[in-house]
């Protein structure tokens, strides 16, 4: 069973989320400090002005609403504790067969359930899974992983 030394960030499907910006929260933070500045700066006022100028300021608005929902792109709780979507299939496929994680599996690599994290992570989980697979969760948790 997992414990300490960074075992409980190993998610079912072999990403970390210690490596994970929703989990650490850098960009969230640093979105919401944007927003603040902005704010102060009345840059709304100023956006309109420069727009006469600089095409690309007609979208600040947009802009503004993007750095928003960065603000809420936080996870404090990882993918063991109940983070991440509330109802992962991968989640409940593994806690279902009673395994540690996807790489216990003989059908991870491929396995349809996998398939939504393509558009964000590429093929880094089937990397991470293949290296947890062959050579453990600690080797996994303090050697390089993918993201």
């Amino acid at each position: 069973m997992m414990g300490d030394g960074g075992y409980e960030l190993v998610c079912y499907c072999g990403l970390y989320c210690g490596d994970c910006h929703n989990y650490k929260g850098e960009i969230a933070d640093l979105a919401r400090d944007l927003r603040k500045k902005l704010r102060e700066s009345k840059f709304d006022r100023t956006s309109k002005g420069l727009s006469k100028y600089f095409k690309d300021f007609e979208n600040y608005d947009q802009c503004y609403d993007v750095l928003g929902a960065m603000v809420r792109l936080r996870c404090k709780r990882g993918c063991r504790n109940g983070g991440g979507p509330p109802q992962c299939k991968i989640r409940n496929c593994c806690v279902k067969k009673g395994i540690q994680g996807c790489w216990e599996c003989g059908e991870f690599e491929t396995c349809t359930k996998l398939d939504f994290l393509k558009p964000i992570h590429d093929d880094a989980y089937i990397k991470n899974l293949k290296k947890i697979n062959k050579g453990g969760i600690e080797g996994f948790v303090n050697g390089k992983r993918h993201w």
